[in-house]
């Protein structure tokens, strides 16, 4: 059973303004708690945006480990309860059981919180380096990214409120984008949509328009890019892993400046504002 939800809802408002107050309407965002189940059992549930559903859940399953490969999937059911999603991804022998082993390595009492992550262990997990790849770009790249990917946002221009991941490959632009009212569910769903069409991570970069966590660069690992481009800030844990990872993170880009955190080399223009 498919499932197919409104994105937007419009709403109707007290507008306040220096000339006065009047009602006005307004589109809103809508988000919907979305269930990941393997084998008839719920592994996570976050609230995102009720679209792009199996990317979501290829994304999401590529990105938190639990497979390596896209055919490692035998099916994706998109089930509506009404009060939320249900996926139903139906894994490979092989990949069913390295993914019950895991489940049951990390079963205990009390799960810490995390997304639906059951250990601080598996929260911290490492990320593989990807130095060795050789994607460089220039200033006029990282400032083209975040300008094409503002300009391929169609949510977020109806509402003002929700995230975007796209990904940009040097001489063609923003290739593929997803949005969402989670940033890491754009992720998500950008990794799925990549593996889908057959899109090498390493040819490109991760440009994100939201602040840059630990999960952000695990994510971006995982999906094979070495490089990540954000709007805003990134913490200090995810500038350790992309320093370790042997990753690039640029982030703060406004208008024409920019930060590059970790790995200048990349940068072929020069290092104006290495901070690290």
């Amino acid at each position: 059973m498919s499932a197919r939800r409104k994105a937007t809802t419009q709403v109707s408002r007290l507008a306040h303004r220096a000339v006065g107050t009047t009602a006005a309407n307004r589109m809103v965002p809508e988000e919907t708690p979305v269930a990941f189940s393997f084998a008839g059992t719920t592994h996570a549930v976050m609230m995102a945006s009720p679209a792009d559903f199996e990317d979501f859940a290829l994304g999401f399953s590529l990105t938190e480990g639990i497979i390596a490969l896209p055919d490692e999937i035998e099916a994706i059911e998109v089930e509506d309860h009404g009060a939320g999603i249900d996926i139903q991804i139906r894994l490979k022998d092989r990949a069913n059981t390295r993914f019950e082993a895991r489940r049951r390595r990390l079963a205990g009492p009390v799960g810490c919180g995390l997304c639906g992550i059951e250990s601080i262990e598996e929260a911290m997990r490492s990320v593989d380096a990807v130095g060795a790849l050789k994607l460089t770009l220039d200033a006029d790249d990282i400032v083209r990214s975040v300008k094409l990917l503002s300009k391929v946002q169609p949510l977020h221009t109806e509402t003002g409120a929700v995230h975007a991941a796209g990904f940009y490959v040097p001489g063609k632009g923003i290739v593929m984008v997803r949005e969402d009212v989670g940033r890491h569910n754009a992720l998500d769903k950008l990794a799925g949509a990549l593996a889908k069409a057959g899109i090498d991570g390493a040819s490109g970069a991760v440009v994100v328009t939201s602040r840059v966590s630990v999960e952000m660069m695990q994510k971006t690992a995982s999906i094979g890019s070495a490089f990540i481009i954000a709007v805003s800030a990134p913490t200090a844990l995810a500038i350790r892993t992309a320093q370790e990872a042997g990753m690039t993170l640029v982030a703060l880009v406004r208008g024409d400046d920019f930060d590059i955190f970790t790995h200048p080399d990349r940068v072929v223009c020069g290092v104006a504002k290495h901070v690290a």
